[in-house]
């Protein structure tokens, strides 16, 4: 072999590994071939700590952790949180919704304390988390089990006791769907369980901006639909909210 087949070759060699690293690192062969250090829980901190540091917007956030959840399979999720240990004892309240902290097993390169709080919440069918909006305050939710009617509004404006909202998602969501909100994008939501009981795992991220988080609950069936379209609704306690809003009747 002379010297300028020689070069092709190791080009050939070269370019063929390429290649391939490429294949690896964008999964291209669809399966689960990334190292632990690539791990998608250690991806989430990543992105949580980015929000809190005001590396990345909210809504950066919720677009990097939305395509975080579209990738993880459901069955490892459920392994990885324990979830069938989480569900053992679980009480459904008559109103609302239940929860109970989620602790992620030891893994290299992710902290024991995470930048996020991690929840399941579960509850009956035709029981809510009852519509609210956050301040400074994110978090990102994944349908574990069952289904949802599910309903999210941009938060216009605060005026105090009421505020102007606008909707924008109104549609059912089952086992594998999921959701996020910000203080810049679908800041409001709604959930109504659709099914016997139903499951969310939640991303929780609090005291954006140096600011602490609030939770504002809101009495959307006494809207007042606005010239341009918008809606103003009041606000309510969470007592208040949890008995009109936390079991749906029906007629």
């Amino acid at each position: 072999m002379n010297r300028r087949q020689f070069g092709k070759g190791l080009l050939a060699s070269l370019s063929s590994y390429a290649l391939l690293d490429s294949l690896f690192a964008f999964n291209a062969f669809g399966r689960k071939i990334n190292p632990i250090a690539d791990h998608w829980s250690i991806q989430l901190e990543e992105y949580c700590n980015d929000l809190k540091t005001n590396t990345i917007s909210p809504e950066n956030w919720q677009v990097q952790v939305e395509g975080l959840l579209s990738r993880i399979e459901l069955a490892e999720l459920l392994k990885f949180i324990d979830f069938d240990r989480l569900l053992k004892g679980f009480q459904y309240p008559d109103l609302g919704v239940n929860t109970r902290p989620v602790k992620f097993p030891k893994l290299e390169g992710l902290p024991e304390n995470t930048t996020f709080y991690k929840k399941i919440f579960g509850l009956k069918k035709d029981r809510a988390i009852i519509p609210h909006g956050h301040s400074n305050m994110s978090s990102a939710h994944m349908v574990l089990r069952g289904g949802f009617k599910l309903r999210h509004y941009d938060k216009l404006d605060d005026e105090g006791d009421f505020m102007i909202i606008k909707p924008t998602i109104d549609k059912m969501v089952q086992t594998g769907d999921f959701s996020s909100i910000s203080d810049d994008r679908d800041n409001i939501h709604w959930f109504v369980a659709s099914t016997a009981s139903a499951f969310t795992f939640d991303v929780i991220v609090l005291d954006l901006k140096g600011q602490p988080y609030d939770i504002h609950n809101i009495d959307i069936h006494q809207q007042v639909r606005q010239s341009d379209g918008n809606l103003r609704v009041p606000k309510l306690d969470v007592d208040t909210a949890l008995k009109k809003y936390g079991k749906e009747t029906h007629h």
